[in-house]
């Protein structure tokens, strides 16, 4: 196991077992085959070719769009490829900023293989240790062992994928409250420090996710308590012990091996005398648009 490991399992891809979905020329995700060639029985808006799926040229509107992927959503539940809609809606978008083609249950984006989201928010404390690096300290969270993904496995302070309706810094301070019991005004210190991507096959599909970045500087009195029942606990861990373990154990949700080896090379702690160094930071920015 290695930083490097972790990023490469994050991209881990083979487009030929899909078909681009294109809306109005934009890509706008990748479907496998076998669920491409049924859309059509499933909504007449979809229409299927050997080497593409896009919508009807007569959805031409938001709403429009929208209800035909809800159909489609629904069929995967009946089918059993999703467990149940979660009724939180992500934004397609032809690039990020743009205004929405159309929306998204959350739990069928990576079916379509939809640009998806999300916020990462590193909670640190700085402590007294004059050791390069140790003077750092990150909160971790445990996840709930009920959780759908990643039950019981270690997690930022702050996490969340980006819906519709909300601007990031809504969605950071709601994810706060929820999941680290801050108050807006706390949770309006934290600095955003970039973002990274990753396109990751997985069972349900393709996920290409872009997260935000976040720092929020910490208090050493101050003690994350969650309120929505996601984490089990949280500790506050030296950066040298959570370096050790995201190099050399499968302990953390996979995604946030990534955020947490993007906190350890802004902050100095990975340095370029790592070999893999060039190839940790390249890998951290890789196109969502394979």
């Amino acid at each position: 196991m290695s930083f490097l490991d972790h990023i490469r399992a994050c991209n881990a891809h083979d487009l030929s077992g899909f078909r681009p979905f294109d809306v109005e020329g934009h890509r706008i995700g990748w479907i496998r085959h076998a669920l491409a060639d049924r859309l059509p029985e499933v909504d007449p808006g979809f229409v299927v070719t050997a080497d593409r799926v896009t919508l009807a040229p007569e959805l031409r509107d938001f709403e429009a769009r929208s209800a035909t992927l809800e159909h489609a959503a629904q069929f995967l539940v009946e089918e059993g490829a999703v467990k149940a809609l979660r009724n939180e809606f992500y934004p397609v978008l032809p690039k990020w900023g743009a205004e929405p083609l159309m929306r998204i249950d959350r739990a069928a984006v990576a079916q379509f293989g939809v640009a998806a989201y999300g916020i990462h928010v590193n909670g640190f404390v700085r402590q007294d240790d004059a050791q390069p690096g140790g003077s750092l300290a990150l909160w971790v969270g445990h996840r709930a062992r009920d959780r759908e993904v990643a039950p019981g496995q270690l997690d930022n302070l702050i996490a969340g994928g980006q819906p519709i309706g909300l601007s990031l810094a809504e969605n950071l301070v709601k994810e706060a409250q929820e999941e680290a019991g801050i108050g807006a005004d706390l949770a309006a210190r934290a600095v955003p420090v970039g973002a990274l991507s990753y396109v990751m096959e997985t069972q349900a599909g393709l996920k290409r996710d872009t997260l935000f970045l976040y720092d929020l500087e910490l208090d050493p009195g101050f003690v994350p308590t969650n309120t929505d029942g996601e984490v089990e606990k949280f500790e506050l861990w030296p950066l040298d012990r959570v370096a050790e373990s995201v190099r050399t154990t499968g302990d953390w949700k996979f995604n946030v091996n990534l955020v947490v080896i993007d906190f350890l090379v802004r902050h100095g702690w990975l340095t370029p005398e790592e070999p893999d160094y060039l190839d940790i930071v390249a890998g951290l920015r890789r196109p969502v648009q394979p």
